[in-house]
């Protein structure tokens, strides 16, 4: 069925605002992210040049995706290569009170179906807020694409109070990843300071709070409550490395 032409207008705004922010990482050097906009930016223009009629307007379209496509792959190229060299790092700072960093809005474009094995090294997977960080992270890992069979997770003994309701959270947790043929490893270490989350497919992640970055929600009805996308952040770092020699840590 032919889209009408405010269908197509309204795709052709949507294609460029995405491709003007692809530019805009481009020309920061934020090439991995550049590159998600790229594709997806190209992708809805060419929705919109199998909606239009016009063959001089069919043509301007040509060129641009053409120009687009070409810069793509040129950014692919160097992001192979600096995989493969291990020399790729990336840097996201997270600013006080952001919104949108949810974990499938941080870690979705490194994950994908080659992830099969996560390790994950955080030494407060403690409180019940942090448990539930946890059990989130873990629900995000046994959606498509992903095909996790195995988490290991490297975290500290609560020795306080708060030693019972760590052992059982995380006992509750990893009996209900068997239940979806998953297995989670867990140690515990009293030296641990660093937090960092490795993936089988290379990709490596730190973030300078762990997983715990997520501010209190005002109330338990205000929005950000059930969406992190909606959830204000402590100001952190994220750093991301890719080395195809992943090591377990």
């Amino acid at each position: 069925m032919a889209k009408s032409g405010r269908e197509v207008d309204t795709q052709s705004v949507a294609a460029f605002t995405v491709l003007k922010r692809a530019v805009e990482l481009d020309s920061e050097s934020r090439y991995q992210q550049a590159l998600v906009c790229y594709q997806e930016g190209i992708d809805l223009l060419m929705q919109v040049l199998k909606g239009t009629k016009d063959d001089t307007k069919k043509s301007n379209l040509r060129k641009r995706i053409t120009g687009y496509m070409d810069r793509a792959e040129i950014v692919k190229k160097y992001l192979d290569q600096e995989k493969e060299d291990g020399k790729y790092h990336e840097q996201i700072k997270i600013e006080e009170n952001a919104t949108g960093f949810s974990y499938e809005s941080l870690f979705q474009k490194y994950l994908n179906e080659t992830v099969r094995e996560v390790w994950i090294q955080d030494p407060y997977i403690r409180q019940i807020h942090q448990l539930y960080n946890f059990l989130r992270f873990c629900e995000m890992l046994i959606k498509k694409p992903c095909k996790v069979k195995t988490i290991h997770l490297l975290t500290s003994l609560d020795e306080g109070s708060g030693k019972q309701q760590q052992s059982s959270g995380l006992q509750e947790i990893k009996e209900s990843l068997q239940n979806h043929g998953v297995l989670l490893e867990i140690e515990y270490s009293s030296s641990i300071h660093d937090r960092e989350i490795r993936f089988n497919n290379g990709w490596m992640i730190k973030i300078g709070r762990g997983l715990d970055y997520f501010k209190k929600p005002q109330s338990r009805f205000s929005l950000g409550y059930c969406d992190f996308d909606l959830r204000p952040c402590h100001e952190t770092t994220v750093d991301i490395f890719h080395n195809k020699h992943t090591k377990k840590i």
